[in-house]
């Protein structure tokens, strides 16, 4: 099946900022909970010390929570680790509460776009989950900007143009409901519109299974690499199971 980009709720600027921050935050808590990013910590921890940094600068955080629980494993291996907070929709509320987890993180209160990373911003920079929104050539926007800043770069969708992807999406609604209640921080408008107006539930299943087709395949993330045209690179791509579920990860830094 060829990547189809149709549109997400999510990316649509008319879209209410609290509905989509309820959707992130379901995520994020699901990410944590489930430890679906377990495979990923050994090649956080090796792009880190090949790029001799101690620092990430996540894009696209959403509201952040769903790297507490990484942040908790790669402290282990990486105890002055530091994780920076970006979106080009900073949720500050939900930062602030990921922030006062674990005093290792960071945020940036103004839009940061990862296709024009301010070049202050130093360390390896991660996408989780958000690099399927950008269409292909804001995808290879984003990988010539780390290319051009020396920027190390590690990008992970948890996702694929599969069946077993579109069952587990179709299933979200479900999900959604069970875990409502246990989501951080409370807010009463997450429960009106989980339960009463189902707006929550209903966007997630809608953008799940428009995740999974428009997320790139292994082939395809090869390809726009090949598409920057720069050897100074070493790069990485590859897929690997993770439970149930599986991991697809781009990873580049800057030749030895």
């Amino acid at each position: 099946m060829s990547r189809i980009h149709l549109f997400e709720f999510e990316d649509q600027k008319w879209f209410p900022t609290f509905l989509r921050n309820y959707g992130i935050d379901f995520l994020q808590f699901l990410s944590n909970k489930s430890k679906m990013f377990k495979p990923v910590i050994p090649i956080l921890e090796k792009a880190l010390i090949k790029s001799n940094t101690h620092q990430i600068i996540d894009l696209g955080s959403g509201g952040g929570g769903g790297l507490l629980w990484i942040n908790s494993e790669l402290k282990k291996r990486i105890p002055n680790l530091k994780i920076i907070l970006t979106d080009y929709y900073p949720n500050i509320s939900a930062f602030k509460f990921t922030k006062a987890q674990s005093n290792n993180f960071e945020y940036i209160e103004k839009s940061i776009d990862a296709r024009n990373v301010p070049t202050e911003l130093k360390g390896l920079r991660t996408q989780f989950l958000s690099f399927h929104h950008f269409r292909k050539s804001d995808a290879q926007l984003i990988l010539r900007n780390a290319v051009i800043s020396n920027a190390p770069i590690a990008i992970f969708e948890a996702q694929e143009r599969s069946v077993k992807s579109m069952l587990a999406m179709i299933f979200s609604p479900l999900t959604v409901l069970l875990v409502t209640p246990f989501i951080r921080p409370f807010k009463i408008g997450r429960i009106v519109f989980t339960y009463i107006i189902p707006i929550v539930p209903l966007f997630v299943l809608w953008d799940g299974i428009i995740s999974c087709l428009r997320t790139y395949s292994v082939k395809e993330m090869k390809e726009l690499i090949k598409s920057i045209d720069d050897d100074s690179y070493d790069w990485e791509v590859d897929r690997v199971e993770s439970g149930p579920g599986v991991i697809l990860f781009l990873l580049g830094s800057k030749k030895k």
